[in-house]
């Protein structure tokens, strides 16, 4: 049955923790002697309405290390649900390739998407959520630390797709999570309220503060991302007034453990949601997280192409 990579949510925590045993598995096996070719004769096809560094390019060289092939595919060339009804791209592609991976901006695309392909569907990025982010997430703190179990998370600033795949992941994977964002920009209530419900199953605690001081305080992992997304430009003016007090800099870090990692999904906007010193500094990890796209990916891959 055919199997798709749509959200965090979507997953147990056995499940997630075999992609997350698979991607260490395959990381060691690329810098020991190189990934067997497991997916050769396979070929993924990239569908992006939004611009990207580290999607495509680990996607690409995931697809490249596992000997398949990647199709990357502009907006331009498909015009997904303009052009062409996303029925009817997925229904072609699914002739053409073994998997088709979405980055787009509306996430019901890439959700119509999965219901009409015959091949798996993995979500690249939508507005909605980021799946395979929190999955990178997620391997770069089990990496890190060890181990999930307790480790306290808080993520301050926008309540975007990120915070959502993030907030699910830690109700899942048996950790804590806190969340500190403006008035109005917080994670949407439906979401949280259904991540309460795995958190208070896990007996796990997920906290929202509006003071981001309260958020990080004996955190294990403070995480942020941009203030402005993707099509949210036209708000600029607007954000940089609102968000300043949720930057990322010493005096906020101060406050979580001294043993914390700081995480950002990048691109970064360095002196505003973060500083140089702390992006720079020895508690981050943000480069090692955006590597890890590439070894999460290959898991993904795996399970869904092999």
């Amino acid at each position: 049955m055919k199997k798709d990579f749509l959200a965090i949510s979507d997953f147990s925590k056995d499940e997630l923790m075999a992609l997350l045993n698979m991607a260490r598995d395959l990381k060691i096996e690329y810098f020991q002697k190189g990934n067997e070719p497991i997916l050769r004769g396979k070929v993924l096809a990239m569908i992006f309405n939004k611009p990207s560094l580290r999607t495509r390019i680990s996607f690409d060289m995931a697809m490249h290390h596992l000997g398949g092939d990647a199709l990357f595919i502009s907006p331009d060339e498909i015009g997904l649900g303009k052009r062409e009804s996303i029925a009817d791209v997925a229904r072609v592609l699914s002739g053409y390739v073994n998997g088709i991976m979405a980055r787009v901006f509306d996430h019901s695309h890439v959700v119509e998407l999965a219901k009409w392909a015959d091949v798996p569907v993995i979500n690249g990025l939508s507005d909605f959520n980021h799946p395979c982010q929190a999955l990178s997430d997620i391997f770069t703190m089990f990496e890190h630390f060890g181990t999930l179990e307790n480790l306290n998370v808080a993520y301050v600033g926008d309540g975007n797709n990120v915070a959502l795949s993030l907030m699910f992941a830690c109700g899942i994977l048996g950790m804590n999570y806190s969340s500190a964002s403006p008035e109005n920009y917080e994670i949407p209530l439906d979401s949280w309220k259904k991540a309460e419900v795995i958190f208070n199953s896990n007996r796990k605690n997920i906290e929202k503060y509006r003071n981001p001081v309260e958020a990080a305080s004996d955190a294990d992992v403070v995480y942020t991302d941009t203030w402005i997304s993707m099509g949210q430009e036209e708000e600029t003016a607007k954000r940089e007034k609102v968000f300043p007090p949720y930057q990322i800099n010493n005096q906020l870090l101060s406050h979580a453990k001294p043993s914390a990692i700081v995480m950002h999904c990048l691109p970064a906007h360095r002196g505003n949601e973060i500083t140089d010193e702390v992006a720079d500094g020895p508690q981050s990890v943000i480069f090692q997280q955006a590597h890890n796209r590439l070894h999460a990916q290959k898991a993904i891959l795996v399970k869904l192409l092999a």
